[in-house]
């Protein structure tokens, strides 16, 4: 009798790979509707994102920073490499605060962005924060888009010359600057308010609603296009020690504590011991996810979630 075969192996499932990631920095006056944009433009949301905070929602402005994310095919003139999807690229979006006392929540989320979307009100033009926010794109990055924003608060038929003075002003205050040769795109977030643009979102990422309020925009098509034309594969430092910049933390009981950030350098994956020098502790990766998918592992510039064994929040 011919002894049995044995039972093929199973084949590990191959890990997925993910769309190459940038981070954009999204900064402007307070009310100048940088929430409302970031709004528009995202599909994924992060624990941290669109004024969650209780303190956010009562005081009606960003007080944190927020993240989320959405997808575009990727451009032709990014090339393709082995860590990343040669699809898609995704964008991550820096909410950051505009009002003058939280400049060093906006500090903290310059060190992490690979580009900036500068938000200005069109009505307004160039204000406080707004020129605080370019010294610190002045230092953190070469890359700069900016935003007018609120382009249908100006009558229709007086829109387009609006816009182009708007322009021919922001050009003069950019001269002695790294962006004067920034583009400009012209858009309107929500049509009609920001509150629209508040109910619609949330409606968009919960799918609660058979019929959710339709949040009607100006110019962002124009926007993603241009975001997709500046994007450039970043210079990533994977090979020196893992650091990860966090930014928010919950407990999850029975599994441990998860901290959310960003990967400044090198590499981790799951059941590596990460050090958290302020604690003096030393935990174990449990497990990680990208904005709500699970990974392996995550590399410098990835946004992630690690939850960590026996950590108290």
């Amino acid at each position: 009798m011919a002894a049995a075969a044995p039972p093929p192996k199973k084949k590990d499932k191959p890990e997925p790979v993910f769309p190459l990631n940038l981070n954009v920095g999204v900064m402007g006056h307070v009310d100048s509707g940088k929430t409302s944009v970031v709004k528009a433009l995202s599909t994924t949301l992060s624990t941290a994102s669109l004024d969650k905070a209780p303190e956010s929602k009562a005081r009606g402005m960003t007080l944190d920073l927020g993240f989320s994310s959405f997808n575009v095919p990727l451009p032709d003139h990014v090339k393709p490499g082995p860590a990343f999807d040669a699809d898609e690229l995704q964008f991550t979006l820096v909410d950051c605060p505009g009002h003058a006392s939280l400049i060093r929540t906006i500090i903290g989320g310059a060190q992490i962005i690979d580009l900036m979307v500068l938000v200005v009100d069109v009505v307004k033009g160039m204000q406080t924060q707004t020129a605080e926010c370019l010294v610190i794109g002045e230092i953190t990055t070469d890359d700069l888009i900016v935003c007018f924003n609120k382009v249908d608060m100006l009558p229709e038929a007086e829109r387009a010359d609006a816009i182009a003075k708007a322009t021919k002003r922001l050009r003069a205050q950019l001269a002695t600057s790294k962006f004067r040769d920034a583009p400009v795109v012209a858009c309107a977030a929500c049509v009609g308010g920001e509150k629209v643009a508040a109910v619609s979102a949330e409606d968009k990422a919960s799918k609660r609603r058979a019929e959710p309020v339709v949040n009607q925009s100006l110019g962002l098509d124009d926007l993603v296009e241009m975001l997709r034309r500046r994007a450039r594969v970043p210079e990533r430092d994977e090979a020196g020690p893992f650091f990860f910049a966090i930014d928010h933390c919950f407990p999850i009981r029975g599994q441990g504590t998860v901290v959310t950030g960003t990967a400044l350098r090198g590499a981790c994956r799951a059941n590596d011991v990460v050090e958290l020098p302020e604690l003096g502790l030393e935990k174990k990766v449990k497990s990680m996810q990208m904005f709500r998918k699970a990974v392996k592992s995550i590399r410098c510039g990835d946004r992630a979630g690690l939850c960590l064994a026996q950590l108290d929040a």
